[in-house]
């Protein structure tokens, strides 16, 4: 996860990205089959968004982990999800892969307020 070097420092100092990092390692350490990931990206700037996505997709592949990923950030979830689950005011509106959903007529109205 990139921590070893802060090891003796207390969580609550480390940056926010790093805390992030640190929460993923812990419940990476139950060995879990899947991982629920709330908002990771939220607060990050571009460049740690980026970190991470190739964090969680490494992450994945290391540990055959299924991924269950809830995010507003639209460009990491179509670079890093395989299917993706699309929802309005608790709806379901789209379901598929990331072509599918992006030009789902259902989708474009209600994130980008117009017509496909």
């Amino acid at each position: 996860m990139g921590l070893y070097h802060r090891a003796a420092e207390p969580a609550k100092t480390l940056s926010y990205g790093d805390q992030r990092r640190l929460e993923i390692a812990r419940a990476l350490a139950l060995k879990p089959q899947v991982l629920l990931l709330d908002e990771p990206a939220a607060g990050m700037n571009p460049s740690e968004k980026q970190v991470l996505c190739e964090l969680i997709r490494d992450l994945r592949q290391q540990f055959q982990l299924t991924v269950l990923l809830i995010e507003h950030h639209v460009p990491l979830v179509m670079e890093l999800c395989d299917r993706i689950a699309v929802l309005n005011f608790g709806e379901l509106i789209a379901l598929g892969n990331p072509a599918t959903v992006r030009n789902d007529p259902a989708v474009i109205e209600a994130y980008l307020g117009g017509e496909a």
